[in-house]
């Protein structure tokens, strides 16, 4: 990327009318936004945590107007690319997430104690969890049942003693329903045990008498149904964001001439469950005992959200499906059989074309700018896509603007590859993207 150090010269003609459209539309210059503005564009500006200096480059919002509109650009390595650099609850694997560190950075900035933080497209929960460790009171929205499975339960989290004792007291040889067609995943007895789990939350839960210990226990389940190491209850098999499809897996067997090994449910639920607990010390916990029950967590699209209130939220941190890149049904549709979920029944948000995405987006954005406070920011992560010919900061700066926030700036987030990409042998910069690219709006 060619920067230009626009900072250092006079706006041009251009620059200088959508100036003007902005304090027509969002205010005048003595506006909060305005300070916001100088205030965040300055520490992003003298940033240098990293040893690196930001570079200031311009980015132009699709499709193009007269005058074009333009937007401050900041890039620099804003934090770390480190693995495991933030709490261990949240240690839960899901495709496309990004770094807690990114929330952090922004709830950090824009937000107070108290303030709720709300993400329309939870995913795992990263803004969630990270919000309510910060003091935040969180808010989160998906169509997909699994990120309520995945994050209800950290916001409660159990000690490991009382997991422990439930795990005990279950019976594994009440096995029920058990598709063999699993077993190219799974050793035979490690089948039963998982059918035999899956029973039991799913039994609680039509009783009515699942808690907070019961919602763990499946949340580490389904984290652990397939990966690459002895931690998970499989094979070999891909990274644990995804399940490949039993052809594949059976392929992936036949290559490396492998079967699958005996592993212990119970003991593997402890075993990571006592790695996520490591940092959820007595503060920890009484500081989530005081949020959780506050949180609003919806399983449902993001475009409508009455049960969340006009002008309650102060900030969204989010990152929406980019264009038809992952294919989240595919990859979650062992996860969706052990809630007992049929994947085909989530509608899930995949358009293929760029502008069929930025009227989905525009439609989110809608409904975020009626629950968003006046004051308040939206941080709305996104990518480069087919190999960095579509850079969806540009697609996403209209769909903001058309409902009415003001783009403040965009910030890049340029790191090297980290452990998940190189699980895939992709360099870097070849595929896909090594930054994260945030667009940064403010209502008036």
């Amino acid at each position: 990327m060619e920067l230009a150090r626009s900072w250092l010269r006079k706006p041009n003609p251009y620059q200088m009318l959508v100036q003007q459209n902005l304090e027509l539309e969002f205010g005048e210059l003595s506006s909060p936004m305005a300070n916001t503005i100088s205030s965040l564009a300055d520490q992003l500006i003298s940033f240098r945590a990293f040893g690196k200096a930001t570079q200031v480059a311009e980015t132009f919002g699709l499709p193009s107007a007269r005058p074009q509109l333009t937007v401050q650009t900041y890039v620099n390595e804003f934090w770390t690319s480190k693995q495991r650099a933030a709490s261990s609850l949240h240690e839960i694997s899901y495709r496309a997430c990004f770094k807690p560190q990114l929330p952090h950075f922004f709830i950090e900035r824009l937000t107070e104690s108290g303030d709720t933080v709300h993400d329309p497209f939870m995913g795992r929960g990263t803004t969630v969890i990270e919000a309510a460790l910060l003091g935040r009171v969180p808010s989160g929205c998906d169509i997909s049942p699994l990120s309520v499975v995945l994050t209800r339960p950290r916001l409660e989290p159990p000690t490991l003693a009382q997991i422990n004792e439930r795990l005990h007291r279950m019976n594994f040889s009440d096995i029920g329903e058990c598709p063999e067609e699993l077993l190219v995943f799974y050793h035979r007895d490690t089948l039963d045990e998982i059918c035999a789990l899956r029973r039991y939350l799913l039994q609680r839960k039509q009783c009515g008498h699942a808690d907070a210990i019961d919602n763990w226990i499946e949340m580490v389940a389904v984290n652990r149904l397939t990966g690459h190491s002895p931690g998970f209850f499989s094979v070999y098999t891909l990274p644990p964001n995804q399940a490949v499809s039993i052809r594949a897996q059976k392929k992936i067997n036949e290559a490396r001439g492998q079967v699958p090994p005996r592993r212990h449910v119970a003991e593997i639920i402890s075993r990571k469950s006592k790695q996520l607990l490591s940092d959820c010390d007595d503060q920890v916990r009484l500081r989530l005992s005081q949020i959780a029950a506050r949180a609003t967590l919806l399983t449902q699209t993001s475009k409508s959200v009455p049960l969340i209130g006009s002008e309650t939220v102060s900030l969204v941190v989010t990152s929406p499906p980019f264009l038809d890149v992952v294919d989240y049904a595919g990859d979650n549709w062992l996860r969706c059989w052990f809630i007992g979920v049929d994947p085909e029944s989530v509608k899930l948000t995949v358009p293929k074309k760029l502008e069929d995405w930025q009227c989905a987006m525009t439609e989110v954005f809608r409904e975020l700018y009626r629950i968003l406070r006046p004051g308040g920011h939206v941080a709305f992560e996104v990518g480069e896509v087919r190999g960095g010919r579509i850079k969806l900061e540009q697609a996403v700066i209209p769909c903001g603007v058309q409902v009415g926030l003001g783009p403040l700036l965009v910030l890049i987030n340029d790191q090297k590859f980290t452990k998940t990409a190189n699980c895939w042998g992709v360099e870097n910069n070849a595929k896909g993207t090594n930054t994260n690219r945030v667009v940064v709006f403010k209502k008036s």
